[in-house]
């Protein structure tokens, strides 16, 4: 029977040493690839987290929970619906509800 796959995924680090690093930082854009970036909007911008170091990255990634919630179809696509940061704005929701119900 073949082994199962790790409940948790591995972190990033555990990787280095399987990316070509020095090629990655050796590659020169192109005017072409710029086509392919996402123009950035001031919606983005002010959903950043701004991380200095490796440290600061961890405090936001453990600030958060990845968990399965399941909706009524109609309430998802309805979120979705609202675009980019749908995830964002229905954590909100959920967060203003918990403060009407004083939790």
């Amino acid at each position: 029977m073949p082994a199962s796959k790790p409940a948790i995924r591995p972190s990033s680090d555990q990787f280095i040493g399987e990316t070509d690093l020095a090629k990655v930082d050796a590659h020169v854009v192109q005017p072409h690839e710029y086509e392919e970036l996402p123009e950035l909007t001031d919606e983005m911008l002010e959903r950043a987290v701004l991380c200095r170091d490796a440290a600061d990255l961890d405090r936001f990634v453990e600030s958060q929970q990845r968990l399965m919630l399941r909706l009524d179809n109609d309430v998802a696509a309805a979120l979705r619906a609202m675009g980019e940061g749908w995830e964002q704005r229905g954590n909100a929701v959920i967060r203003a509800w918990l403060k009407q119900q004083n939790v």
